[in-house]
């Protein structure tokens, strides 16, 4: 067996064995072999359809002044194996965590005894029993009857040093949340914060809806889509990089209130907090703005970490974030003035903000405008001082082409992004509902595509329908839902979060 084609477990396994006398494929061979001589024998473990489970393993041990003397059904993967004689006993792991079980010839029958002496670490058994306290004080199950429900014939990582290897964890992940609890607690937790959004949003009257994955024209932000084509349509489409415009589509279309949790796909780079597809959360409401965009998220965080974590204090690497008390507002160039000592309310044309920029060290391009160039020195010299929950508001026009200008200010628009520990927690807007002015940032942005801007909008001509149709004073909001489970399971990167995350493919 080449060391290509060993599977994490084998791998680990391999690594773990003193001084590498034990042959692998021979131990993979006693396995198949096991099996084959059960399948002869007309006990083939694959071929049991069901088996009816009355408690986990949990429920036991919470629930052991009830269950004591009473008999429970449990199955799940057997974890480690001590067998003495006509005693033993072995620890069985479920979706809730393990329990150990007392396995005795005298109970289960010599037969039984035997069949269990050849199970072997990684097969998945059902257990009928009787709950009681070892004399150590171990909540145990004494066995009445025990059945392999599936032959295991891959070999789990040693026990000692565990599955530790990143790469082999995320490339199988099954592997990983076998053997290390806390990596399936982490998306136990994601599930349930996901769960607690949704539990909010219905209280605020919000519809969940589902838009389309596959578009012709990738909008909604600023990135590189990836490109696919319909052969039933003989089409090129694009798979989708937002959830914004057909959900304001919805708007258009009279439901007030909407949003949708779903994947999005992202033709660029993989970093701790970026992967090519991830999962976006985006909400529309009508009749509100910005300002109710911020009340309904510091609200939302607010909740989600009170159910969740049972606190509105989280720690991330050591730092400490309160999400119990008001959020901090503050704009964008505010911001840059405390943190860069630069006011670009005194900055009035391009040549200004490109001789600042200069000045600090901080790079632009050719292309960049007096809007973008405040950007570039909000994240060079903000972000990563943003460590508290923080609303950055009001952003330049040359960096938000689907949002409401500020009245008394047209250079900039009712935008903001919230932050925590330095990263970018969503971004939401006062929508811009005048079809007239959208176009011409659609003009704007066509031109940013045609001189080589591979992440600039398109027009979008359907869209600009809707508007011309009618759409009310709508706020917006994106989440970032991975980042925000990042930051409530206390996860190092994004791959953490992701059951699969995507990975570079091994060449066979």
């Amino acid at each position: 067996m080449s060391e290509q084609n060993n599977t994490a477990a084998q791998r680990g396994q391999q690594n773990n064995q003193k001084g590498g006398t034990q042959d692998l494929n021979q131990l993979l061979k006693i396995r198949r072999d096991k099996l084959a001589d059960l399948q002869q024998a007309g006990q083939d473990p694959f071929v049991i359809t069901k088996f009816d489970v009355t408690c986990h393993s949990t429920d036991v041990k919470q629930q052991f002044d009830a269950l004591e003397g009473k008999t429970v059904t449990i199955a799940g993967r057997m974890m480690s194996k001590r067998v003495m004689g006509k005693a033993s006993f072995c620890n069985i792991q479920d979706k809730t965590g393990n329990i150990q079980s007392y396995v005795a010839r005298d109970s289960v029958g010599e037969e039984a005894y035997m069949a269990f002496k050849k199970m072997d670490i990684g097969d998945i058994v059902g257990l009928k029993g009787e709950v009681f306290r070892t004399k150590t004080g171990e909540i145990s199950i004494h066995a009445a009857e025990i059945t392999l429900l599936s032959k295991s014939l891959q070999i789990l990582p040693e026990k000692f040093h565990g599955l530790t290897d990143r790469d082999i964890r995320y490339r199988q992940r099954y592997v990983d949340l076998i053997m290390n609890p806390e990596v399936k607690d982490t998306f136990i937790k994601r599930s349930k914060i996901i769960a607690a959004i949704r539990e909010f949003l219905a209280a605020q009257d919000f519809m969940e809806v589902e838009t389309p994955m596959l578009v012709s024209n990738a909008g909604g932000a600023a990135a590189r889509p990836f490109e696919t084509h319909f052969n039933a349509l003989d089409e090129d489409l694009k798979l989708r990089i937002s959830l914004e415009l057909y959900l304001k589509r919805l708007i258009v279309g009279g439901l007030e209130r909407v949003y949708e949790i779903g994947r999005v796909f992202r033709n660029e780079g993989l970093d701790t907090r970026h992967n090519p597809e991830f999962t976006l959360m985006e909400l529309y409401q009508a009749y509100t703005d910005y300002h109710g965009m911020m009340d309904l998220t510091e609200n939302m965080f607010r909740y989600v970490a009170q159910k969740v974590l049972g606190t509105t204090t989280i720690v991330y690497n050591g730092v400490e974030m309160d999400l119990g008390r008001p959020f901090e507002r503050i704009t964008m160039v505010d911001a840059v003035k405390k943190y860069a000592g630069v006011d670009f309310n005194e900055v009035h044309t391009l040549e200004e903000a490109r001789a600042l920029a200069k000045e600090h060290h901080v790079e632009f391009e050719e292309r960049h405008k007096k809007g973008d160039i405040l950007n570039l020195f909000f994240e060079e010299f903000v972000e990563e001082h943003l460590i508290q929950p923080t609303f950055v508001m009001d952003h330049p026009i040359e960096i938000s082409p689907l949002t409401k200008k500020k009245p008394d200010n047209p250079e900039y628009v009712e935008r903001f992004e919230m932050f925590m520990n330095g990263w970018e927690m969503c971004n939401a807007y006062s929508e811009l509902n005048d079809p007239i002015d959208q176009r011409e940032r659609f003009k704007e942005q066509d031109a940013l595509a045609d001189a080589g801007d591979e992440e600039a909008n398109h027009t979008d001509e359907d869209f600009l329908n809707a508007l011309e149709i009618g759409m009310p004073p709508t706020g917006g909001i994106g989440y970032g839902i991975d980042r925000m489970v990042m930051l409530l399971t206390d996860s190092a990167a994004i791959r953490d979060v992701l059951l699969f995350p995507t990975m570079k493919s091994i060449k066979e």
